[in-house]
């Protein structure tokens, strides 16, 4: 059994987690930090893990994560990079579900996060978290950087065709769309219901933290620099990311076929048939990306549309999938979840 403990668990994505690896059949959460709420139950704050999770908030000093096999950082930028060293010289491997490590150039890091990076020794040893292209290299890993939202969207949907060489990956565009749970828990007026419901709106055109960390994916597939142009837009439901991307064919390709081959090993990316239009709640609660291709009226432009849950495929449940592939599990357990609906 493998003793997890998680930092940060009062975050949406450490209840989804804590949701997760509540029925997960080899993993056990021994210990959940947080400072303000250090003893009180978990299953208090959140009630639906009544039953589930049987044990308290403590602090990180009383919570003994050196003992763990594996930490969870569900926290912040900015606190794994400050305590992840400690843990991986103690014998314990790290999945970090916040940005610290995802970006390889420690400049451009402290660039759009604003402050100076911790540990840049570490960086050069996290593994992207991607299991669809770094599966091999997350076995291995004592450091998984976990990918962020927008990113794993954005990256599966343009891989097939950037790793083909198909399309001019010069002027590729991202069209995004999240919910408001993306944007943590916390209090903040944007997303208060009488804010953000009943609307829609674009932010971070100018330039959004998760540009560079999807630049930097797609450059990877291409082999050299790719131009994004990646817009993020608010719409008012809790769950789901649905990314529209496009790009400009050089070479023809059977669209629909390079995409079913490409993930037709791949348990959590399912493509669907030509002509569909995946929708967001088809994937809420569970660690799976539904994605379509288009060439609208047989030109020279692609549109891919790919879908997930911001807090699982996006967060939880991917860091899950790369906590299996580093204990050497079936890759799927404690994430077959049905989706919920409506």
């Amino acid at each position: 059994m493998i003793k997890v403990g998680i930092v940060g668990g009062t975050g949406y994505t450490g209840v989804e987690l804590l949701r997760l690896l509540a029925r997960h059949p080899e993993a056990r959460v021994t210990s959940v930090t947080s400072r303000k709420d250090a003893g009180s139950k978990v299953s208090d704050m959140f009630q639906s893990l009544r039953g589930r999770v049987d044990i308290e908030f403590s602090t990180p000093e009383a919570a003994r994560l050196a003992s763990c096999d594996l930490v969870f950082f569900a926290t912040p930028n900015g606190i794994a990079m400050q305590e992840a060293g400690e843990l991986l010289a103690a014998g314990v491997r790290v999945i970090d579900l916040a940005a610290d490590f995802r970006i390889k150039d420690v400049a451009e890091w402290e660039k759009w996060y604003g402050m100076k990076h911790a540990a840049p020794d570490l960086i050069a040893e996290a593994v992207y978290g991607l299991p669809e292209v770094n599966r091999a290299a997350i076995a291995g890993a004592r450091l998984v950087a976990n990918p962020g939202c927008y990113p794993t969207a954005v990256q599966l949907g343009f891989l097939p065709l950037i790793e083909n060489g198909l399309v001019d990956d010069s002027a590729l565009i991202a069209d995004c769309k999240s919910g408001v749970s993306g944007a943590g828990r916390k209090a903040e007026i944007g997303a208060l219901m009488a804010e953000a419901g009943d609307s829609f709106k674009a932010y971070g055109v100018g330039g959004h933290r998760h540009l560079p960390e999807i630049r930097q994916g797609l450059s990877r597939f291409a082999g050299g620099e790719c131009g994004l142009t990646f817009v993020p837009h608010l719409t008012p439901m809790i769950r789901g990311i649905h990314a529209t991307l496009y790009a400009r064919l050089k070479d023809e390709a059977d669209l629909q076929a390079l995409y079913e081959q490409r993930y037709a090993d791949e348990a959590f990316v399912d493509v669907m048939p030509a002509g569909s239009h995946p929708e967001t709640r088809s994937v809420r609660g569970a660690n799976t990306c539904r994605i379509a291709v288009h060439r609208p009226q047989g030109g020279d432009t692609v549109v891919v549309l790919s879908v997930i849950d911001n807090l699982v495929k996006g967060a939880a449940g991917q860091a899950v999938q790369n906590m299996n592939l580093m204990f050497g599990l079936a890759e799927g357990a404690g994430l077959e979840v049905v989706p919920l609906l409506p």
